[in-house]
């Protein structure tokens, strides 16, 4: 099975709630085998909407990606993310 990545670009907004979003959002990300292959960092805007934050994850398959986000644990994280930030998030099945 190929594996699947979650691909994120955000936009914080509030930077004191978005705290509460990164204390509460691991949680799921341990329970689901998450990797995090990047997380902010230096990035080189060539195309489309830019967002300051960036996120590559790296989950064994793509049902255990889209178990993570649709899990009770991430969508209370996602709660505290709503008033603090703007996202684009997708999950991309990699190749064999």
């Amino acid at each position: 099975m190929p594996k699947a990545y979650w691909i994120a670009h955000v936009t914080v907004t509030d930077a004191e709630a978005y705290v509460d979003y990164t204390k509460a959002a691991p949680a799921a990300f341990q329970k689901y085998g998450a990797r995090f292959l990047a997380r902010g960092g230096k990035t080189e805007h060539l195309e489309g909407t830019a967002h300051p934050r960036n996120v590559v994850i790296e989950f064994d398959t793509m049902t255990q990606a889209l178990a993570c986000y649709h899990s009770p644990e991430y969508q209370q994280a996602k709660s505290h993310r709503a008033h603090a930030a703007f996202a684009d998030i997708m999950i991309v099945e990699g190749m064999e």
